[in-house]
């Protein structure tokens, strides 16, 4: 799979682009600020429908602009697919595939696929759980796209139950009765509906994440000592709060839908008090993290700098891996195919190689080096090893020039 073509009109800073772009290495360097990384946000857009850099599309309009347009070309094997997205500010983004409308902006997902790694990674070893979270659910829906679905219905069912617990709270909160025959005290058996639509939907998320963090935890490994040239041992485990709440040992085990559907309606009924006391929700995979350690120690809190820039570069090389071998059983009918049929995701490096050493650098060089497709951003020739031979593009003041070779 590979990026043959890319245009953007009025995206970020770029009034209008038109892109040819090779397999293989493509660079684009220039000073910062100039709009390298704007062009493989583009194409992450594509990918995930979202930014890497920002979590409102309104910001990737060109300023005093309505709408965005991003399109793309996308080869896969023999075939080529144009991806056309319109962002528009205010109202409904639009999607076409090969000129024609499409349902819903989401049937584009899956056609391009991306693993992109960027300064903002550091985030997934020093930062909160969300980061972490977002990491395993857009590896989730570059796996099967259909769990684009999953996610977003269960957003919606945690909002409304979030609002109902907050509602039932409200008067225990002001010191007044809670009884359900109270006045004005909403009928708690609508609870019921909603924890069963979440345990439902949860279950789904939880096992899917579980299996993506078993197959992900050798490539981690295994990516890690290969840049770190052994510094230690990198291993990933799923935490779920579930074991908290029902005080279950932590295992390696990854227990079926059924049965964590059964947890979760089962830890929601213990906590209900407490939930209704704090109005949230306090189970279920949005309260859910993935643990890093590092020779046995947390790697948040205990990794260096370098150490923790190695462990998050890991994290992307492993999902890279795993997307190019393939995931889980064909048969496993939490994924809608094995991933092995749709090609090698296309790589993103956005501005890593100045963060390495020289070491650290070469090492990463060698191992993206036969990737199909390697995207990389650089603000001078020379942070692109020489061993990375392709396309290079100079970046200046909004405007893309090819470099002859």
């Amino acid at each position: 799979m590979h990026v043959s073509h890319l245009s953007l009109q009025d995206f970020r800073s770029y009034t209008q682009v038109d892109l040819e772009l090779e397999p293989g290495v493509n660079a684009f360097v220039g000073p910062n600020g100039q709009g390298k990384t704007n062009l493989v946000e583009a194409i992450g857009y594509v990918a995930t429908l979202g930014s890497h850099r920002v979590a409102n599309d309104a910001a990737l309009v060109r300023a005093g602009e309505q709408r965005a347009v991003v399109r793309t070309r996308v080869v896969r094997g023999d075939r080529a697919s144009t991806i056309d997205l319109e962002i528009n500010v205010g109202r409904a983004n639009r999607a076409r595939l090969n000129r024609s409308p499409v349902p819903r902006v989401r049937d584009v997902v899956g056609i391009l696929r991306t693993v992109l790694f960027a300064p903002e990674d550091l985030v997934l070893v020093k930062g909160d759980p969300d980061a972490r979270r977002r990491f395993l659910d857009d590896l989730m829906i570059l796996v099967s796209p259909r769990l684009a679905s999953v996610l977003a219905d269960y957003e919606r069912v945690l909002r409304q139950r979030s609002a109902l617990l907050k509602t039932a709270g409200g008067p225990r909160r002001r010191g007044r009765s809670t009884g359900d025959d109270a006045p004005g005290s909403p009928d708690l058996r609508t609870l019921d509906v909603w924890d069963a639509k979440l345990a439902v939907l949860g279950a789904e998320i939880i096992a899917v994440r579980q299996r993506l963090v078993v197959g992900l935890a050798p490539f981690v490994d295994d990516a890690y000592d290969r840049v770190s040239a052994g510094q230690g041992r990198a291993e990933i485990a799923y935490r779920s709060s579930l074991a908290a709440a029902l005080d279950l040992p932590e295992t390696e085990l990854v227990p079926t839908v059924a049965e964590i559907e059964a947890q979760l309606l089962e830890a929601m009924s213990r906590l209900r008090p407490k939930e209704i006391e704090r109005g949230v929700c306090l189970v279920g995979p949005h309260r859910d993290d993935l643990t890093l350690t590092l020779g046995g120690l947390p790697a948040k809190g205990y990794a260096s700098h370098g150490e923790s820039w190695s462990f998050a570069l890991a994290l992307r090389l492993a999902s890279y891996s795993l997307l190019t071998e393939g995931v889980g059983d064909s048969d496993d009918d939490l994924w809608v195919a094995d991933s092995r049929e749709d090609g090698e995701p296309v790589l993103v490096l956005d501005d890593v190689f100045a963060e390495l050493d020289v070491r650290r650098r070469q090492r990463l060089a060698d191992l993206v080096a036969p990737a199909r497709q390697v995207l990389i951003t650089a603000a001078v020739p020379g942070d692109v090893p020489e061993s990375l031979v392709g396309v290079r593009f100079d970046v200046h003041g909004g405007e893309v020039t090819r470099v002859a070779r």
